[in-house]
């Protein structure tokens, strides 16, 4: 009895494209609608965004040259963030991860953001179980590790933080195809840090710095968070926002736009208890939604000194 035999066709193979036109990629990728995205949402910031272009064009153009089999390396894609807190370096990295996973670099796009506490044990043994059990949580995606510099505590003989730094190197070089490292916090700081621990500045390609908001921006971030909760400040108050910003960054433990975000958490808890306190009937959505002057004035801001003001940053302003 005779057998048939299946044989299978071969797949046609793709063939290599001889010309890649990069601005199609640039929008059939999505690339686009990410820088888009991080121009909306960010106010300022023109140097990072600058970086964060230039860094996409590379990319493109690495993955144009593999699709046209030219001699290519996958580029170190490992990254410092610096600057004060409260500039946009959190939400920078989410943006750099959906692009990298956009453009194929990493297979999940996620981020996963951490600070020591969570990397460094407290005894002996803890330590390598919590750094791999992040790592597993990030793989195919970024790790960004705020404050970075808390990792490396030489004046405590101790500390078990170099063991989750040799972790992070090891894994950083042996499996930089699937997992890109953030380390971010003052620049000083880091500075600092990067010299003690010279493995971590050779594997880093990428050193963003984040400049402070001017007050100008400061106060458009002010009116763009209260739009998102439907608040808006009226001519008196918006004065009285100008004024808050000037005199509250020159304050100890000014924190950019953490620092603004605070002080308009304090001013709708002042309109909340101004409206409970003063009316006398129903209130309309006008009334429901202005900040008033008075509802900044009532700061501590404009009555503390700068030098006076230590208690300043962390709630109430």
């Amino acid at each position: 009895m005779s057998q048939s035999v299946t044989i299978e066709a071969e797949k046609p193979v793709k063939p290599v494209p001889t010309a890649i036109d990069l601005r199609e990629e640039f929008e059939s990728s999505g690339v686009k609608d990410v820088l888009a995205e991080l121009d909306r949402d960010l106010i300022g910031l023109a140097p990072v965004k600058k970086r964060i272009r230039e860094t996409a064009a590379l990319l493109l153009v690495e993955r144009a040259r593999k699709r046209m089999g030219l001699a290519h390396e996958t580029p170190t894609l490992h990254m410092s963030f610096t600057g004060n807190p409260g500039t946009g370096k959190t939400t920078v990295a989410m943006r750099m991860a959906d692009l990298l996973h956009r453009l194929g670099y990493i297979r999940k796009g996620h981020l996963v953001s951490v600070t020591r506490d969570d990397l460094v044990g407290q005894y002996i043994g803890h330590t390598a179980p919590k750094t791999k059990e992040i790592l597993k949580k990030a793989m195919g995606g970024v790790l960004f590790i705020d404050e970075a510099y808390y990792l490396y505590r030489p004046e405590n003989e101790r500390d078990y933080g170099q063991e989750a730094i040799e972790i992070l190197l090891q894994v950083m070089e042996n499996q930089r195809d699937d997992l890109v490292v953030i380390l971010a916090g003052y620049a000083q700081r880091m500075d600092r840090f990067f010299e003690s621990n010279p493995g971590f500045r050779s594997r880093i390609a990428h050193h963003i710095d984040f400049p402070d908001y001017t007050d100008d921006e400061l106060f458009r971030i002010a009116e763009t968070m209260l739009g998102h909760q439907n608040y808006h400040l009226d001519r008196p108050a918006a004065d009285a926002m100008v004024g808050y910003i000037a005199k509250r960054r020159t304050q100890p433990h000014f924190a950019n736009a953490r620092s603004i975000r605070n002080a308009l958490d304090r001013a709708r808890l002042r309109q909340a208890n101004r409206l409970f306190e003063t009316a006398n009937g129903p209130l309309d959505a006008e009334a429901l939604s202005t900040i008033s002057a008075e509802d900044i004035l009532a700061s501590r801001v404009f009555t503390m000194p700068g030098n006076k003001a230590a208690g300043l940053g962390k709630g109430d302003q």
